[in-house]
């Protein structure tokens, strides 16, 4: 038997293990209060059949919006339903609407961002989707015919721009110019890894930087829609969540995957859990979801020391490490800067004041290192971009 042919079983026995048990229903579902609704995500095994939303609705469930990238839809259903819906046999799987949460001077030169732009791969024709808090239009966002922020839309009720400042500054990591600190009084000037390419700004966390898997997969669907007429070339998912099944089974998994599929390269962050020693494990198979997919690349945080070089360079220590829990994947794929980054600070954006005296990952004023407890993953993500190229 070849490798290949000994992965493809090695996957066929993992679903089976994943379904044989009749474990339809996500286990982070149990203890739910009887007699009360609760929003969640299903996936049909043929969602094409008219008995699939039919069903649902019998049992007391309202369809709140199609999840048709990965074949299902989000639905208000009875908790008391519950079992009687994953005994159905097209249902595939049922999971929580679960929240999800915002996981450069030194760092281009580390990446080789800087090699790159001399031979002319600074990002210019290329889409980069920001599935973030939003992004604000910004001096260093723009170009000499306008904004570069050439498509935006909210996900979350609310207006598009960053209310919270986390996807501002992964924008300004990803493709700033460097232009708002050109000037004479600027003493240096800090750019981002691509300072030419366009952002599709998909804003899926509200101002507290907490967003949720039915917001993220209908941005995922989207920027598959849009690929061709923004050439869409990577999605950045600076964001995550703990992970609660295989990703043969986690929608936000699929979702990913379906991006990649249409020829998109996703990228995400690890998370910011290397330090959580709460299950005993030393920070160990804490990697967080969509990072837990194969298909997707998942960048860890290190320390670029304050120096060019890469010969020093440390991982960060809140930065999740692998293999990811439940499917044993080796996770992260890659590591780049993602420790005391300068970037672009968003107009009236809490970030810097709500959680300090523990600082986000990358601030814009580049002040300390994030702790396991912040709300968002580190923008190290944003800096793959000369490898994807």
């Amino acid at each position: 038997m070849t490798c290949r042919q000994l992965l493809i079983v090695s996957l066929i026995l993992l679903c089976a293990a994943a379904t044989a048990d009749g474990q339809r229903l996500a286990g982070d579902m149990a203890g739910l209060k009887p007699g009360t609704k609760v929003d969640v995500i299903i996936q049909f095994v043929n969602p094409g059949m008219e008995q699939a939303n039919g069903h649902v609705a019998g049992m007391g469930g309202q369809k709140k919006a199609d999840l048709e990238l990965i074949g299902g839809a989000l639905y208000s259903v009875p908790v008391n339903a519950l079992e009687a819906l994953a005994n159905n046999p097209n249902i595939r799987y049922i999971s929580p609407d679960r929240a999800v949460r915002a996981t450069l001077d030194y760092a281009t030169p580390t990446v080789g961002g800087d090699l790159a732009r001399q031979y002319g791969w600074d990002g210019a024709g290329i889409g980069i989707a920001v599935i973030d808090s939003g992004v604000t239009d910004h001096a260093d966002l723009g170009a000499d015919f306008g904004s570069r922020i050439v498509y935006s839309q909210t996900f979350v009720g609310q207006a598009a721009r960053d209310e919270f400042g986390h996807g501002t500054h992964v924008a300004g990591i990803a493709t700033g110019n460097g232009r708002f600190s050109s000037d004479p009084s600027a003493f240096r000037t800090f750019r981002g890894v691509a300072p030419k390419a366009n952002i599709v700004n998909l804003r899926v966390l509200d101002a507290k930087g907490v967003g949720t898997d039915s917001a993220v997969i209908a941005a995922i669907d989207r920027a598959i829609k849009l690929k061709s007429r923004y050439n869409i070339r990577v999605i950045n998912l600076s964001l995550g969540r703990p992970v609660m099944e295989s990703y043969l089974l986690d929608p936000l998994c699929q979702a990913a995957e379906k991006a990649w599929r249409a020829g998109i390269v996703v990228v995400a962050a690890a998370g910011n859990e290397g330090r959580n020693n709460s299950a005993g494990n030393d920070g160990y198979a804490t990697i967080a979801s969509p990072g837990i997919d194969p298909y997707v690349i998942t960048v860890g945080a290190m320390k670029t020391m304050s120096t060019l070089s890469r010969a020093d360079d440390l991982i960060a220590s809140y930065s999740s490490k692998g293999p990811t829990p439940i499917d044993h994947i080796v996770k992260p794929d890659i590591v780049a800067p993602g420790n005391r980054i300068i970037s672009l600070l968003a107009f009236n954006s809490p970030c810097p004041r709500s959680i300090r005296p523990m600082p986000c990952p990358s601030l814009t004023i580049g002040i300390g290192v994030p702790q396991a407890t912040v709300r968002f993953t580190s923008s190290s993500a944003a800096q793959a971009w000369p490898l994807l190229w």
